[in-house]
């Protein structure tokens, strides 16, 4: 599928896959694609930032990789690495037939046969269906030394196998960078990328999404779920809950058969939104309650 030609095309292509976003997320995806450069984006955790990946090669029919950072993550985990039992299988096997003429070995042993790709070279392999979309998920867990050697394979997009030279990739991937800004990533990666933070979104888009992602939930009890999750992360809590939890504590709440958000109902589902037990303790009682009142007060006209 050929890549959206505007930002309005943008928008209505990710809205085919369920991704609902603003005009600002939008523009920057398309400037993204329009000027082949990487999309970095920052924001709290379950805003949508892994999903607008996903909608992205969805939508444009590509094949999606994903690099899941960590701490410690390093070349052969990301790139490449020899499958070393095949290599002693081989050797093995030469000695055996007394067969094993040392460069040929050698030359057989370290060839793609034996090769093991990672996310970052099979990203730079073709493909007939088009550039891949590379995911590089949640970047800020990594290290500085990843970074730096991140930026040079962004930089030109190649990397380089000693036993087999520089693999280039024909057509740069479409690749988009997440962080949970645990750390700052630093700026020489930043100025590598177009860069967005996705934002908690307002009532109404966060409506729209839920609606997108749980259609089958009553209109009355997405307004109050939206209108309750709202109002919950204006509360003193360790983690504020994420689009991703509202989706699924709407699934939850579908599949017990709820019509109308009481305190009793919050209670018991707590844990669809909410990760941490002193967060959940908080809300027991009465301050569930007190918060249910506060967000179907702010849905009833002025």
């Amino acid at each position: 599928m050929q890549t959206p030609q505007s930002i309005d095309a943008v928008q209505s292509t990710l809205a085919d896959t369920g991704y609902v976003c603003g005009r600002a997320l939008a523009t920057v995806v398309f400037l993204s694609l329009k000027l082949g450069r990487p999309l970095f984006l920052e924001g709290e955790a379950g805003v949508g930032k892994t999903e607008i990946a996903k909608a992205l090669a969805a939508s444009l029919g590509r094949k999606l990789i994903r690099l899941q950072c960590y701490e410690g993550l390093d070349i052969s985990s990301a790139v490449y690495e020899w499958n070393f039992p095949a290599q002693m299988i081989a050797i093995r096997t030469a000695e055996a037939s007394g067969n094993a003429d040392r460069e040929m070995l050698q030359r057989e042993l370290f060839s793609p046969d034996f090769l093991v790709e990672r996310p970052l070279l099979e990203a730079m392999r073709p493909d007939e269906h088009g550039a891949p979309v590379l995911l590089i998920d949640e970047l800020d867990r990594t290290d500085e030394p990843f970074e730096a050697f991140l930026l040079e394979a962004l930089s030109d997009f190649q990397v380089t196998i000693p036993e087999l030279g520089t693999i280039k990739a024909p057509e740069p991937p479409i690749v988009i960078l997440t962080s949970n800004r645990t750390r700052e990533v630093h700026d020489a990666l930043k100025r590598r990328c177009l860069y967005h933070w996705v934002d908690y979104p307002d009532f109404d888009r966060e409506l729209e999404i839920l609606q997108a992602r749980a259609p089958k939930a009553a209109a009355t009890l997405s307004r109050e779920i939206v209108a309750f999750v709202q109002r919950l992360r204006t509360e003193d809590i360790f983690k504020k809950p994420g689009v991703a939890e509202t989706i699924d504590w709407a699934k939850c709440l579908l599949a017990l058969d709820v019509v109308d958000l009481s305190p009793e109902v919050i209670s018991d589902t707590l844990g669809a939104i909410l990760k941490y037990q002193d967060d959940i303790q908080k809300l027991q009682g009465s301050e569930a309650k007190r918060l249910l009142d506060e967000a179907k007060a702010s849905l009833e006209p002025a």
